[in-house]
This record gives C-alpha cells, sequence and structure tokens, in this order.
C-alpha cells in the first residue's frame, strides 16, 4: 500500500467511526500526531475520498466538510434512537461518578503528600522533647534561685523609675525653655550655641525619654 492510499485507509476509517463532520483542518490536528499524516497528504485524501465516493463532500462559503457516507449505515427506528439516548444517559453518569472519585482520590492524595511521613514524625517528636528539656532545666533553675523579687520591691523599682522620668522630662523641659529665650538674641544657630558653650543632648547620644 502506498503512503497515499495508507492516508486515505486511515482516513476514512476515522470518519466512519466517528461519523460525524470534519474539515480537512480538524482531520489534520487530529491525527497528525497519532499517525504522522501531513497537512496535505490529508487535504487530497480527502478529496480523492470524495471523489470515489467513499465520503461525503460539502462546501459552505469558502470551507469545504466531509463527513462519512450514510448509506453505510442501517437505519436507526425511534426505539433504536430512545435505547441510544438511554445508553448515552447511563454513561453521563457513570462518567459523573468516576469524576467525582477521582476528586477525591486527587484530594486524599494531596493530603498525604503534605503529611509527615513516620520518618519526619518521629524526627520531629525527638526535637520537641529535646527543646522541652532545655525549657525544664531552665525553668528548674530560675526556681532554685534564692533571691526572688517581691512584688513590694517590684513596685517600689517602678515609682522611683516613674518619679525620675518625670524630674528627667521636666528638666528637660526647663533646659529647652531657657535656651529658646537665649537663642532670641543670639546671632548664631542653636547647633554653633550648644557647641560654644558645650552642651550635649539626649539626641547626640541618641537617647529617648521613657514613657511612664
Amino acid at each position: 500500500m502506498s503512503k497515499r492510499d495508507n492516508s486515505a485507509a486511515v482516513i476514512l476509517a476515522y470518519l466512519n467511526a466517528k461519523n460525524r463532520p470534519y474539515s480537512t483542518q480538524d482531520v489534520f490536528c487530529n491525527l497528525q500526531k497519532q499517525h504522522g499524516l501531513g497537512k496535505t497528504a490529508v487535504v487530497k485524501s480527502m478529496e480523492l475520498l470524495a471523489l470515489e465516493g467513499k465520503i461525503k463532500e460539502k462546501t459552505y462559503g469558502k470551507q469545504k466538510i466531509y463527513f462519512a457516507d450514510q448509506a453505510q449505515f442501517k437505519d436507526v427506528n425511534d426505539a433504536d434512537l430512545k435505547g441510544m439516548d438511554s445508553q448515552i444517559s447511563n454513561l453521563n453518569e457513570e462518567m459523573q461518578a468516576l469524576s467525582q472519585s477521582c476528586r477525591q482520590l486527587d484530594a486524599e492524595l494531596k493530603d498525604l503528600n503534605n503529611s509527615l511521613t513516620t520518618q519526619e514524625m518521629t524526627s520531629q517528636i525527638t526535637r520537641l522533647r529535646d527543646e522541652c528539656s532545655v525549657c525544664r532545666e531552665r525553668l528548674d533553675k530560675i526556681k532554685s534561685v534564692a533571691t526572688h523579687v517581691t512584688p513590694e520591691e517590684k513596685d517600689k523599682v517602678l515609682k522611683e523609675h516613674n518619679i525620675y522620668v518625670k524630674e528627667w522630662r521636666k528638666r528637660k523641659r526647663l533646659a529647652s525653655d531657657m535656651m529658646d529665650t537665649i537663642l532670641e538674641g543670639y546671632p548664631k544657630s542653636k547647633k554653633e550655641f550648644l557647641e560654644e558653650v558645650g552642651v550635649e543632648t539626649d539626641e547626640d547620644y541618641k537617647v529617648v525619654v521613657p514613657t511612664v
């Protein structure tokens, strides 16, 4: 069998099996990968099959459509059509059930892939136990210290801290007001004044007054 005859045989079998209209482009796209048919070979084979009467050809505008010769198929009565419709409906239901099952299996597979293996879980448990052991040792050391700070001592320190911070803010504000008064009649900038009198500010040392 020549290459052209082989192409024609493949296309004829395909059209008879599918029994639906196709353009030459459709047939080329559907058979090119599996059978390695070229576009030119497909066009010439389909034209030859139509010329020989083995398939039918219809022209719609500039496009030609090809389909199987319906004379080769037996007539289908209403009962046969209803049977086919019923079969199609059953197959659709079966396909939907299978699709749902596939989705569930995909979800289960994804969960399994995201889960830890037995080895990974054992390793993680060992690491957590080690961390707990270290934390327990630190806690025991803290509890064993004799010199704990009492609540009264803590309150006293906080009160003293607040007093000192308030005094700090007060003195800082007074110094700022004094400098503003002096600078009103000072011919140079504030920076030059501070350098001249040797005053160092909190900002020079990037110190921020704590909040009370």
